[in-house]
């Protein structure tokens, strides 16, 4: 079992930036994905980036080249730098770590981008 744990929300202005973490309880070297989805209201909850076991990213075409995923092993953290945030990036962000064969959610944390 293990537990994610986000951080990192808060309330920003358009264009701001925010960097969320996602901290693991147990090792992610492991994790087959690491990745970060969001859910605004009365929305599905959806991909914002995810990072492979071998390095690889995969981003939502509404935040590349804005949003960037990184993870580090021996912190067991995953992080997503969020740069020029826009109203529409209001939400809350979930981390989803994929950890031999298992799925695990965090208690996700609030985003929210004044205009």
């Amino acid at each position: 079992q293990v537990q994610l744990v986000e951080s990192g929300g808060g309330l920003v202005q358009a264009g701001g930036s925010l960097t969320l973490s996602c901290a693991a309880s147990g090792s992610i070297s492991s994790a087959n994905v690491m990745g970060w989805y969001r859910q605004a209201p009365g929305k599905q909850r959806e991909l914002v980036a995810k990072i492979i076991s071998g390095g690889s990213t995969n981003y939502a075409d509404s935040v590349k080249g804005r949003f960037t995923i990184s993870r580090d092993n021996a912190k067991n953290t995953v992080y997503l730098q969020m740069n020029s945030l826009k109203p529409e990036d209001t939400a809350v962000y979930y981390c989803l770590g994929v950890i031999t064969g298992y799925s695990y959610w965090g208690q996700g944390t609030q985003v929210t981008v004044s205009s």
